[in-house]
C-alpha cells in the first residue's frame, strides 16, 4: 500500500513529492507497516500456541503455517478464534485495497504522458510492483481458502514458497536496481569478483604446469 502511494505521488503529483513523502512521512509509514505486521503475527502466534494438538506436532511445511496447525488441533473454540482473526485481517486488507485503487489514477496519468519513452518509464516503475503484489495476494488467498480435501503436501509447499519467499526476494531487485549508483556498484563488485576468480584459476593452472617440471630429476 505504501509503495502504491509512493508511485501515485511520484507520477501524479511529482512537484509535491518532497513534501508529501519526506523523511518524516517515510519513517511514519515504515513504522506503521512494521507495527501492523508485528501485531498481526503476535495475535496469530498467541492463538495458535494456545491450541491443543491432538494429531501430533509434525507439519509438512518449512514453517508453521496456520492452516496446517489448525488441521492438527482438536479445539473448536480455537478454530473459531482464528477465523475471527482472519476476518479482522480481511477487513484491514480491504482498507489497504482501497488505497491500491490509486493505480487506476496512476494508469490514467501515465496514458496522458505525450512521449512513448515517458510512458514506458512510468509503466516500468509500476508494473513490477503490481506483479509482485498480485502474486502475493493470489497465492496467499489460494493457500487460506482452498478446501482441505484438495490439499497436497507438494502443492502446499510450492504455494507457501510463492507467497512467503518469492515476494520478499524480488522486492529489493524491483525497488533498488533502478538506482544507477547501485547498478554501478553491483557491476563493479561483479567485475571484481570475476577478475579475482580468473586470476585464481590462472594461478592454479600455472602451478599445475610448473609442479611436474619441478618434480623431474636433474641430470
Amino acid at each position: 500500500t505504501i509503495m502504491c502511494y509512493d508511485r501515485y505521488v511520484a507520477i501524479c503529483k511529482p512537484l509535491h513529492y518532497g513534501t508529501l513523502l519526506g523523511s518524516r512521512a517515510c519513517a511514519h509509514m515504515a513504522a506503521a507497516a512494521w507495527a501492523t505486521g508485528f501485531l498481526y503475527s503476535l495475535l496469530h502466534t498467541a492463538n495458535t500456541f494456545s491450541l491443543p494438538l491432538c494429531q501430533g506436532n509434525a507439519l509438512g511445511q518449512f514453517f508453521c503455517e496456520i492452516p496446517h496447525i489448525l488441521k492438527l488441533s482438536c479445539s473448536h473454540s480455537g478454530y473459531l478464534r482464528e477465523l475471527g482473526l482472519i476476518g479482522v485481517t480481511v477487513c484491514l486488507a480491504f482498507g489497504c485495497f482501497i488505497f491500491i485503487v490509486f493505480y487506476v489514477q496512476i494508469f490514467r496519468a501515465v496514458l496522458r504522458i505525450p512521449s512513448q519513452q515517458g510512458r514506458h518509464k512510468a509503466f516500468s516503475t509500476c508494473l513490477p510492483h503490481l506483479a509482485v503484489l498480485s502474486l502475493f495476494v493470489s497465492t496467499a488467498t489460494f493457500s487460506d481458502l482452498k478446501p482441505p480435501s484438495n490439499s497436497s503436501p507438494s502443492l502446499d509447499l510450492v504455494v507457501a514458497v510463492l507467497y512467503m519467499v518469492v515476494p520478499p526476494a524480488l522486492n529489493p531487485l524491483i525497488y533498488s536496481l533502478r538506482n544507477q549508483e547501485l547498478k554501478d556498484a553491483l557491476r563493479k563488485m561483479m567485475t571484481g569478483c570475476f577478475s579475482r576468480a580468473t586470476t585464481c584459476l590462472f594461478s592454479s593452472a600455472q602451478r599445475s604446469l610448473c609442479n611436474p617440471l619441478l618434480a623431474q630429476p636433474a641430470f
